[in-house]
């Protein structure tokens, strides 16, 4: 008798305490700020094309040789819209064999890879955690969305926008315009302060011509 009433003291007592777990997954927890999802990549808004150029580092470095990829040649770069002279064209990543380490990111050179929020991939299928490039970009441009990620360092010019900074640098550097020419005899417009009818030679011929013309 004595043991249930206690059982029920310890019962009551801890009736009304705050829960601290949640109802997954009807309920979910906030993400701490530093959580680490799954690897995705990220989009470049100002080319309007991935920051990921196929480069095979983050490939070469994975503990767990978890991803695969190709590159290709960018034809953005070709046309003169973007600094990148490749791109990537195929990106797979076995989520399933993904530990979550963040290599991927600390080795990458272009910001093109983030450990996203994601992480929520139960699946029945063996190769059903098997990712491609489409679904990797969008993981990407949710997490971009969600956390206000910006790129570290701005875009290098593109070939057409080197051109544009080539003619404004020359332009400026251009010298001053010569004065133009009159327009009726080719040659430049007269000082304003010269006589009109101004007398032909030295002033010596013209008094020895008025002397000579006296009677």
């Amino acid at each position: 008798m004595l043991n249930s009433v206690k059982a029920l003291r310890v019962s009551l007592s801890t009736m009304m305490r705050r829960k601290v777990t949640a109802e997954y997954p009807k309920e979910h927890l906030p993400l701490q700020d530093r959580f680490m999802g799954f690897p995705a990549l990220t989009w470049d808004e100002a080319r309007d094309e991935p920051f990921c150029t196929g480069c095979m580092v983050c490939i070469r470095y994975c503990p767990t040789q978890c991803m695969s990829a190709q590159m290709t040649d960018n034809t953005k770069f070709a046309d003169g819209d973007s600094h990148r002279k490749k791109i990537v064209e195929t990106f797979e990543i076995n989520l399933g064999r993904c530990i979550l380490c963040g290599i991927c990111v600390d080795v990458c050179n272009f910001d093109a890879i983030e450990m996203s929020f994601e992480h929520e991939r139960s699946e029945r299928l063996r190769d059903a955690n098997r990712v491609d490039l489409p679904t990797l970009l969008d993981m990407g441009k949710a997490y971009q969305e969600e956390s206000g990620w910006k790129q570290s360092k701005p875009n290098a010019p593109s070939p057409k926008e080197k051109e544009v900074i080539a003619a404004a640098k020359a332009a400026e550097e251009a010298p001053e315009l010569k004065p133009e020419a009159h327009p009726a005899s080719g040659s430049p417009d007269p000082p304003e302060d010269a006589p009109e009818d101004a007398p032909e030679g030295t002033d010596a011929d013209n008094r020895a011509k008025k002397e000579g013309e006296t009677p």
